[in-house]
Parts: structure tokens; C-alpha cells; sequence
């Protein structure tokens, strides 16, 4: 009889090719060939694009100093930048008096009545004017804080879409100056600052050669506000803190209101550039920022986790010829 040629389970692994290796090569990654392995990894250039722009989007854990560099350099910027602007001021002043006769023909030019109603009650008008003056940094600040320790994996997206609002405005100052109420010509409106000799404004009384008067629209006062309260009752676990979330720019803009800031559809401006910071920051990461995980997991950390599993115990060979009822030996 001839010999009987027997295929053994070395033999098919040989002689199958591999599909990782097949694979590879179909999608232009050639990995080590042969036992010499001196091949080269080399990755195509569109995948290696892919990769980074995938890296840059990733939340990262954030860094102290950094953040705290980032926010004064910016702040610094905004500042400067706004400030630059040319005060146009008959332009501002027209644009006041246009913006004024909008309200009118809507029905809704209630700033004067309430800046009159405020202004005579003399603690209540006070507490404003420092609250417009303080609260607009402190609380921003504030939040920033929280996020960057509570919520570290979701910090750099909040921020951006905080920074991109910020910057946005900056375009509505340019091409849009506007005078606000109190600065209008016979408007009528009380400012509340020089008429109580307090701090409450960059614009106004020893500050106002400091700032430019004319850059009302958009309220930034309302976008951050906005942003620090659509934040917190995202993230916020105590409903007292949704709560107080909530409350803030309703009362932020009650405050600009009354002590003649701003107009409300400055208010609108404000949003609408919080719009445009939120879909920026969303285009970037692909989700809103209360969307993303909590905490960025740390490479170290991982691979200890995984050092720390248990090892999976093999599954036990079954017998292909054992029949039912039967045990494989």
C-alpha cells in the first residue's frame, strides 16, 4: 500500500496566508517580512493625517500653568483688540438711535422704564453696578475652575467654545459700533455709575479712557454668563446649583439693563455668538462638551489596570470523536 500522507495542524497553519499580513499590504502598511524583520513600518501619508488630526481632537488632561498662561495671554488679547477698535462714535451713536426705533416698532423698548424704576432705589441700583463690575470675571473664572478640576476630560471643550464666543464678538465690535443707552443723545437713561460715584463700569468715570465706549453688541456680559449657566446645569449634580445656573444670566441681563449697558437685543448678539463658540467646539470634538466623558484615562493608568487583571484561563479542549454522553480525556 502506498504511504498515507497525513496534514497536520502545523502544516495547514503554514500553508494558510495570513489575512493581517494580506491585509496590510492591500491597504498600503507593510509590516516586518520574512524572520529578518528589517522592513520598516511605513505609514501613508492620508492615514498618518487621519491620525494626527484624531490626536489634536482628543480631550487631553489639562495643564495647570498652561491654562492659566492661555487665559491671561487671551484675556490680554480680547482686552487689546477691543480696545483698538476705532470709537466711531457718530456711527455708534446713529447705530443707538437705529437700534432704539427697532424697540419701539416692536413693542418692547422697556430699558428706560426699568433703568428709571432700578436707579430709585438706591442699595438695589449699587448692588448692580458692582455686580456688573465683578461678577462677569468672578464667576467665569469660577467655572473654568470647576471644570478644569471636577470635569477634566470635558475642560478644553467648554473652554473653546468660551474662547471661540469671545473671539467672535470681537468682528461684532468692528463692524457694528454701538453707543450704549446711557451714552445716547437725550435718551433719557440715568448712568448709574457716575450718579452714584460707584464701580461698575469700564466705561464709564475714570475707566472710560481706558475702554472703548462704543463697543455695546455684542454683550459679552450675556455670552458668558450664558455659557457659565448652560454649564452648570449640564454638569452640576446639586439642584441648588442647577438652580442658581439657571437664575444667572436672567439676572445678568436684568443688570446690564438697568444700569443703561446695554440694549436687549445685546443680549441676542451675545447668544448668537455663544451659538457660533458651542458649534465650534462641537465641529472639533464631534460632541457638546457635557456629551464627552467625565475624566481623560491616562495611558500609565490603563496598561497597570490591565497588568492587574487577572490572565483568561484557556478554554478545555473537547474531543471531536467524543459523542453525547461522553467525556473528552
Amino acid at each position: 500500500m502506498g504511504e498515507s500522507h497525513v496534514t497536520t495542524q502545523e502544516d495547514r497553519t503554514a500553508a494558510t496566508p495570513s489575512p493581517v499580513a494580506d491585509g496590510a499590504t492591500a491597504s498600503g502598511f507593510h509590516g516586518p517580512a520574512g524572520s529578518s524583520g528589517s522592513t520598516r513600518a511605513i505609514i501613508p501619508p492620508r492615514m498618518r493625517t487621519r491620525f494626527a488630526l484624531s490626536s489634536l481632537r482628543s480631550p487631553r488632561r489639562p495643564r495647570l500653568w498652561f491654562e492659566i498662561l492661555l487665559i491671561a495671554v487671551s484675556y490680554w488679547l480680547y482686552s487689546l483688540v477691543r480696545n483698538a477698535v476705532p470709537e466711531q462714535k457718530a456711527a455708534a451713536l446713529r447705530n443707538a438711535d437705529w437700534i432704539w426705533s427697532l424697540e419701539h416698532s416692536m413693542g418692547l423698548a422697556f430699558e428706560q422704564t426699568v433703568n428709571h424704576a432700578v436707579n430709585s432705589v438706591t442699595w438695589l441700583i449699587v448692588s448692580m453696578n458692582y455686580y456688573y463690575a465683578t461678577l462677569h470675571f468672578v464667576v467665569t473664572i469660577g467655572v473654568l475652575v470647576w471644570l478644569f478640576r471636577r470635569h477634566p476630560g470635558r475642560y478644553a471643550a467648554a473652554r473653546l467654545a468660551l474662547f471661540a464666543t469671545t473671539a467672535v464678538a470681537l468682528l461684532g465690535y468692528y463692524v457694528f459700533p454701538l453707543a450704549p443707552p446711557r451714552l445716547m443723545n437725550g435718551g433719557g437713561f440715568f448712568d448709574t455709575v457716575m450718579l452714584h460715584e460707584t464701580w461698575g463700569s469700564m466705561a464709564s468715570g475714570n475707566f472710560k479712557h481706558m475702554s472703548n465706549q462704543y463697543a455695546a453688541m455684542p454683550s459679552m456680559h450675556i455670552g458668558w454668563s450664558l455659557w457659565c449657566g448652560l454649564t452648570i446645569c449640564a454638569l452640576a449634580s446639586a439642584p441648588w446649583a442647577r438652580i442658581l445656573g439657571a437664575l444667572y444670566p436672567v439676572a445678568t441681563l436684568v443688570v446690564i439693563v438697568a444700569t443703561a449697558n446695554h440694549f436687549w437685543l445685546d443680549a441676542v448678539g451675545g447668544m448668537a455668538c455663544l451659538t457660533f463658540g458651542v458649534a465650534m467646539s462641537y465641529a472639533w470634538y464631534g460632541a457638546l462638551p457635557h456629551r464627552l466623558p467625565k475624566r481623560i484615562q491616562g495611558p500609565g493608568r490603563s496598561r497597570l489596570r490591565a497588568l492587574r487583571r487577572p490572565p483568561r484561563r484557556a478554554p478545555e479542549p473537547v474531543s471531536r470523536a467524543a459523542g453525547p454522553g461522553t467525556v473528552a480525556e
